[in-house]
């Protein structure tokens, strides 16, 4: 009898520490954009890591309306790494970025750190390290 409980003690105080581990699944990144020229269409974002930068969707994507050329969005549930953020003003919502006819992107964009390039976008200019804290990024289009 003194094994068995013993053994339901030990069963029940795992699974407590499992569900206490679970709760805390990652840290918010909160996005705040506050000049956007306009209010056609809406902002695409994704959060990319080394891997997905620059290849397609990010680990984590969102899309928010834009209200009076402002947005703010919050990816949940991150953890702990090293990542960077991509926007597009996507202004006539066929989801994806145009350019002009000479490769010049005719829709605004920014990435986090705000890096200001002549070529294209590179994750180390645009990376940040999301640790035991949540983070507030502003993007600059």
């Amino acid at each position: 009898m003194k094994t068995l409980t013993l053994i339901i003690a030990l069963v029940v105080s795992v699974n407590f520490s499992n569900a206490q581990e679970g709760a805390d699944t990652g840290k918010s990144i909160t996005v705040t954009i506050e000049n956007i020229t306009n209010n056609n269409g809406s902002v695409i974002l994704g959060l990319h890591t080394k891997d997905t930068f620059m290849k397609g969707q990010g680990i984590m994507n969102a899309e928010s309306k834009i209200v009076d050329g402002k947005i703010t969005v919050t990816f949940k549930n991150v953890k702990a790494g090293s990542y960077a953020i991509m926007a597009l003003h996507d202004e006539n919502e066929n989801k994806r970025m145009d350019f002009q006819e000479n490769g010049m992107p005719k829709e605004s964009y920014g990435m986090s750190n705000n890096p200001i390039s002549y070529g294209p976008p590179q994750f180390d200019s645009a990376k940040f390290d999301l640790n035991d804290k949540d983070l507030d990024l502003k993007i600059i289009f």
